[in-house]
């Protein structure tokens, strides 16, 4: 069965992986992200780009009437968000992460809700939680926190450890973690971008929250291909 995607994040390093693994699957009729700013797309011609304040306080309402319009089209619609700072989350005040992290993402998904989008993709981080000492992990779970109070029917949250053949992540701890079993070790960039595209293509999948770490991304990523 064909479907829709709308997509926030799909410039940084995990969501142009999404977006390229989307672009190669066959039953994908059309990939939309969200941009602050417009880029050249090569991902093909199934993929635009509309561009958006969002730190507008009209974003959430923007976003609604985008999936609307996707969701008029008849095929099922679904969500995602790759937003992430990286390595200059370490720049960042934890104020503006929130921002970031809970203030757009939060919108951008409230938004995807209220346009009927019932499914919703989102990438977060490997132990996130709301008492860690660590700054970007906590507020990952307040992120978690803010999308899993909006009611999505199906919501995966994906949790990815060290993420190898990013940018972001100096080749020596790219090399590291993949020594790091379980979890907390290292997980290919495009492993991930195929997992979100099989969490789509699982017209079956049960409702509620699902928490996707690195073994079963791996897993999702080997199904798909």
């Amino acid at each position: 069965m064909a479907f829709r995607v709308l997509i926030i994040g799909g410039t940084g390093q995990v969501g142009a992986a999404v977006v390229r693994a989307l672009a190669a699957e066959p039953s994908c009729a059309e990939v939309v992200m969200v941009n602050r700013r417009a880029v050249s797309l090569t991902a093909g011609p199934r993929v635009r780009q509309v561009i958006l304040d969002t730190a507008a306080a009209q974003f959430p309402a923007e976003v609604t009437r985008l999936a609307q319009s996707m969701v008029a089209q008849g095929d099922p619609v679904y969500g995602a968000s790759c937003v992430g700072v990286g390595k200059g989350s370490l720049q960042w005040s934890e104020e503006e992460l929130k921002a970031l992290e809970i203030g757009v993402v939060g919108g951008f998904a409230k938004g995807c809700q209220a346009g009927g989008i019932t499914r919703f993709a989102l990438l977060s981080a490997v132990g996130s939680t709301a008492k860690s000492r660590i700054r970007y992990v906590r507020v990952m779970r307040l992120k978690e926190d803010t999308v899993k109070a909006i009611g999505f029917q199906r919501l995966a949250i994906f949790r990815p450890g060290i993420i190898a053949g990013n940018a972001h992540t100096p080749g020596y701890v790219a090399w590291l973690g993949r020594l790091i079993p379980g979890r907390f070790g290292a997980i290919e960039q495009d492993d991930i971008g195929r997992a979100f595209v099989a969490e789509f293509i699982s017209g079956s999948a049960p409702s509620g929250v699902v928490y996707l770490e690195n073994g079963t991304m791996r897993q999702m990523s080997r199904a798909f291909e």
